[in-house]
């Protein structure tokens, strides 16, 4: 007789159930958090539309991407502190990889296209939004589709309706998602 099959079987069914548990809780609390946080996205929205209201005033391309470029960094900034709170608060780790894009805003100033930004700005925050999103409550990846047929339709559109775009998107999409974030998943 082999002594191998004279010994019980060990016994994994509690480990299993343990471990089945483990993953099954850590998937919850991964599609159950957003790290967006409602009241920082309707603050990064008011001040993309005051943005959009002094952008109207200017007369050069120049002074038109200084104010966005300004407002590009308010916002980050506004954004990084809400959501280091919210990660904070809720125990969860916030930040997981590189998130750095601005090379093409630099491509496009320098090729004179700056009138391509506000669709292209709109198209990647909304794949960045819809990307970050994969693992957040089910309102954020549609926060960001939206975002990108905004940006799709602003590169479609006439160059000089690009502050309304970027108003439209920066400025109302994301205050309304951040009014409805706070709402339901509070933050």
């Amino acid at each position: 007789m082999d002594p191998a099959r004279s010994r019980p079987p060990a016994d994994i069914g509690g480990r299993a159930v343990d471990n089945l548990r483990f993953i099954r809780e850590t998937m919850e609390r991964a599609s159950a958090f957003t790290a967006v946080p409602g009241r920082g996205g309707i603050a990064m929205g008011t001040t993309a539309l005051v943005a959009a209201a002094l952008s109207a005033l200017v007369r050069t391309p120049e002074e038109w991407l200084g104010i966005w470029l300004v407002e590009a960094f308010v916002a980050f900034s506004i954004g990084v502190w809400a959501m280091a709170r919210k990660a904070r608060s809720a125990g969860t780790a916030l930040f997981r990889g590189p998130g750095r894009r601005f090379l093409l805003t630099l491509v496009l100033e320098r090729a004179h296209a700056v009138s391509l930004l506000p669709g292209m700005w709109l198209l990647l925050y909304g794949a960045a939004v819809v990307t970050g999103g994969a693992f957040a409550v089910r309102i954020v990846p549609w926060m960001g589709v939206l975002f990108m047929l905004l940006g799709a339709v602003a590169l479609a559109s006439p160059a000089a309706w690009g502050t309304a775009f970027l108003a439209a998107g920066f400025g109302g999409l994301q205050i309304a998602f951040g009014l409805a974030i706070a709402r339901r998943h509070g933050g």
